[in-house]
């Protein structure tokens, strides 16, 4: 029985904000990754990019899913690239039911605009545009690691994790 819920996606799409609400209605703990490698690394994640590059920040995030995953009864809110390594998929997938939450890339945009400088795939001239062509790329690793996939675009937060409970409810092997 899968204990764990674990939430993917790209980014601005509520992990980590419909992870705070499934947790609290669930009574669970909930881990968030890309917090676990700051805390780890003692940096932000954009200083982590720019000192210590991509590679190093993956490496870091490996470490957090597998610490994550060997837990119980977690709302797992994962960082948007976290689904690149096929090691992450399979350690989650070991615990948890992996739910893909997905937004357009406006409603995307529109949801980090307000965050300079914390998103450092988006430090870019056209930021839009840098958004389609990730989301494009990293569509097929979110399809094949999703057992569950909601669109967050015209969901509220409450109303995503209404969803997400919903489906749960539905689903063989999870364990409330």
């Amino acid at each position: 029985m899968k204990s764990n819920i674990v939430l993917i996606g790209f980014m601005g799409t509520g992990k980590t904000a419909v992870g705070r609400v499934l947790a609290q209605r669930l009574h669970r703990k909930l881990i968030e990754i890309d917090a676990v490698i700051e805390k780890t690394a003692g940096k932000s994640i954009p200083d982590i990019f720019q000192d210590d590059g991509e590679i190093h920040f993956r490496e870091l995030e490996i470490e957090a899913v597998k610490q994550a995953a060997a837990g119980e009864k977690q709302v797992i809110a994962c960082g948007g690239g976290a689904v690149l390594n096929t090691i992450n998929i399979d350690r989650l997938r070991a615990t948890g039911v992996i739910i893909n939450l997905v937004a357009g890339p406006e409603i995307i945009l529109q949801r980090t605009s307000g965050e300079n400088g914390s998103r450092p795939l988006l430090n870019t001239a056209q930021p839009l545009e840098r958004i389609k062509e990730l989301q494009k790329f990293r569509k097929p690793f979110y399809d094949r690691a999703a057992e569950i996939s909601i669109n967050t675009s015209k969901l509220g937060i409450d109303a995503a994790a209404d969803k997400i409970i919903e489906r749960l409810k539905k689903y063989e092997g999870f364990n409330f």
